[in-house]
């Protein structure tokens, strides 16, 4: 992907400038997707600490699921790295990995992520053109949340559940819009991978833990392919004695 601006990230209720996300997974494909999660809750943030509004029926925004399996969960953010070997690496590995799709970067690749989505990957939004959000009117954030709803159910026949916001920069606002457009919740990340191959956390001590939500953001300057950087992202959660589990069944 085009190297983009840097992403705003939660800590502790308090949005802070970072990079723009990444994710990772697991062991065999069968140990994500069969089983029954048995998580206690997921860690919510909202966008600022002193914000006392009435939140009913906002959607929440997570980094992190707490949970006692030992899961993290792959995330892929854009849609502009279309590798093909990525396809058979999924079916292969039965990886149920999370596509964070926006209409302008996928352009005419939508028949990759059909594919992509036919060996199991699940398709979810990032907006219509990847705008920052957080201080955007209303109608602006809605048309590009609500926008890309539209375009996946065209041309995948879903409504996706879940948003992850460009930049991870979100506001209350953004949050309204998202649960107008049939959002269920915000996902943001706690590590993110880089071009170079190297995990970064958002916050808390860095390592992996189980419950963490890990983001592969697309790289244009990445010197390793979105396969080989996924390779040796599951050779680091196997290490660790992880897997990768579905994320739509643990929220």
């Amino acid at each position: 992907m085009r190297r983009r601006s840097p992403v705003a990230v939660v800590c502790a209720g308090v949005i802070l400038l970072a990079g723009c996300a990444g994710a990772a997974g697991e062991r065999t494909a069968a140990d994500g997707r069969g089983q029954s999660p048995t998580h206690a809750s997921s860690d919510v943030r909202w966008p600022d600490r002193d914000d006392r509004g009435d939140r009913r029926g906002l959607p929440p925004v997570v980094d992190h699921v707490r949970t006692r399996d030992r899961v993290v969960f792959l995330t892929y953010d854009d849609g502009a790295e279309r590798d093909p070997r990525f396809i058979g690496l999924v079916r292969e590995r039965r990886l149920p990995v999370s596509m964070f799709l926006t209409d302008s970067v996928v352009g005419p690749g939508y028949g990759h992520f059909a594919r992509l989505r036919a060996v199991g990957a699940s398709i979810q939004n990032h907006t219509l053109d990847h705008p920052a959000l957080r201080g955007l009117p209303y109608a602006g954030q809605r048309a590009e949340i609500c926008g890309q709803q539209h375009k996946l159910r065209s041309r995948f026949g879903i409504r996706p559940r879940l948003f992850r916001p460009p930049y991870g920069a979100y506001d209350t606002t953004t949050l309204r819009a998202a649960a107008d457009c049939g959002i269920r919740a915000v996902v943001l990340w706690r590590a993110s991978l880089g071009p170079d191959g190297a995990l970064t956390y958002t916050r808390g001590k860095p390592g992996l833990r189980p419950g963490d939500v890990i983001s592969l953001p697309s790289g244009e300057t990445a010197t390793l392919t979105l396969t080989e950087r996924t390779e040796r992202l599951l050779r680091e959660i196997e290490g660790r004695g992880l897997r990768v589990g579905r994320l739509e069944d643990y929220l």
